[in-house]
């Protein structure tokens, strides 16, 4: 009997069925011959140096990896060495906005517009750009907004505004949170609705409404969108709606959060939403937006979602303990032929690495849960539970110990079995638990290790016997 694992069921405290999103393992679909799918262990992170703050943005600009750190702008090179550029403020630790025109880096930080020309970092006096919200480069103008204009610089002289040419988003009256550029097109992201402007030129304003490509919901928050697969993917909601998470294109707002999405993003408050990060990764078949929450990380998959026509998410953290703890991979850029990212509770600049699933050299813990397995009220004895894996990557010189309880109402579960999950190089292993009780109605499985256990589950093959009272 196959139990499947990619994602699992368990029950609320309310009479509700909820479902459990693998804890540091990406669902991967992919007919293996043992099963249509397995779990990957999520990288490890390294460190490639240090800083001089938390991270608070990365950018790629001309091959040259940049990152805005506490204070202060730097580069880092292929080597890892770092320079420091100069203050760009610390903006209240708060995230910052990255783009560039042909000739200069722009960054956004505590509301003042700062520019890097690759030798001097400057930043626009004009009085007539006040607080800077968000920002992009479109078309030759850094097109910025103050949440309730859009504000062009002149072509001529990036450092001047004309108020002449202040252009507005006004199809609702919420206010404008961020921006972003999408063939070569400009997104206002209300809070409310998104607004869409191409560029006609004219001594004025130089972007009109594109009149029906407006999307009825809007972001929550500056950081809380992203360009994703060729579309506005963004944590937010219309009026009189709850906050989840979208895909809008072409006037029109697709939900790819699920039920149980929701129900998490409902557990925070407004104020926690307005500082979530979302960016995307695409690497490996893997099509990814990556939530950035207080505690932990959300992650949907685009392609495996295509694959297995459901919506697959999972959730990456840095805790070992039971309980989430803030992801410490943030601000994604690809550079020198890796990713790279910053901490954004340290000075940490690191890297990723399929070899480990550890961070910063700390272990985390990995878990995951099975769907209901029912036998049409039949109860069963249960002689053997193997989880079929892929074994023998293990940190080297550990043994580590794989924990394994069960459920038969959702609620409470077991005490936890231990084994072991063999030593590094013993691809033979055999993951099995004998003697596992008898079930009367249903049952839930559910897994957990540490990343000492760098394993690859594809499968939980149960050898069962009809039980007859």
């Amino acid at each position: 009997m196959q139990i499947p694992i990619l994602q699992g069921v368990y029950a609320g405290t309310n009479a509700d069925f909820r479902t459990s999103y693998p804890r540091n393992l990406y669902p991967v679909p992919k007919k293996t011959g043992i099963s249509d799918g397995y779990l990957k262990p999520a990288e490890g992170l390294v460190q490639i140096t240090l800083g001089p703050g938390n991270d608070r943005g990365g950018i790629n600009w001309n091959g040259v990896h940049y990152r805005a750190m506490g204070s202060s702008l730097v580069t880092i090179d292929a080597a890892g060495n770092l320079t420091n550029l100069g203050d760009i403020g610390n903006g209240n630790r708060l995230p910052v906005t990255f783009d560039y025109s042909f000739d200069r880096l722009g960054i956004s930080s505590g509301g003042i517009l700062y520019y890097y020309d690759g030798s001097s970092l400057t930043h626009v006096t004009d009085p007539d750009l006040s607080q800077v919200i968000d920002f992009i480069w479109v078309d030759g103008y850094f097109l910025c907004t103050d949440g309730t204009s859009l504000i062009v610089t002149e072509l001529n002289d990036p450092y001047s505004v004309n108020p002449l040419k202040y252009g507005s988003s006004e199809a609702d009256p919420d206010p404008i949170v961020a921006l972003l550029k999408l063939r070569n097109e400009v997104y206002a992201l209300n809070r409310y609705t998104i607004e869409v402007f191409t560029n006609i030129g004219g001594p004025l304003f130089p972007f009109q409404r594109i009149a029906g490509a407006e999307i009825m919901r809007g972001p929550i928050g500056t950081h809380a969108c992203c360009i994703y697969s060729d579309a506005i993917a963004f944590l937010g909601s219309g009026l009189d709606e709850p906050p989840s998470i979208w895909v809008g294109l072409n006037g029109l707002s697709t939900k790819i959060a699920t039920r149980e999405i929701d129900v998490i993003l409902q557990k925070y408050s407004l104020s926690d939403l307005t500082q979530v990060v979302l960016e995307p990764r695409i690497d490996k078949g893997h099509v990814l937006i990556y939530v950035h929450l207080p505690d932990r990380t959300l992650v949907y998959d685009a392609s495996a979602s295509k694959d297995t026509q459901a919506q697959v998410w999972f959730f990456l953290d840095s805790a070992l303990g039971p309980n989430p703890l803030t992801y410490r991979a943030r601000n994604l850029v690809w550079c020198y032929d890796q990713w790279n990212f910053g901490d954004p509770i340290s000075s940490i600049v690191g890297t990723f690495s399929e070899e480990i699933s550890s961070h910063y050299g700390n272990e985390i813990a990995w878990s995951f849960g099975t769907i209901i397995f029912y036998n049409a009220s039949n109860g069963i004895i249960i002689h053997e539970l193997e989880l079929v894996s892929l074994t023998g990557a293990v940190e080297a010189g550990a043994n580590p110990t794989i924990w394994k309880s069960y459920s038969t109402d959702g609620v409470t579960y077991s005490l936890e079995r231990p084994i072991k999950a063999g030593k590094q190089g013993d691809r033979s292993k055999r993951l099995s638990w004998l003697q596992n009780g008898n079930m009367r109605l249903w049952r839930i499985e559910r897994f957990r290790s540490t990343s000492s256990a760098h394993i690859a589950p594809a499968r939980l093959e149960a050898r069962i016997e009809p039980l007859y009272d």
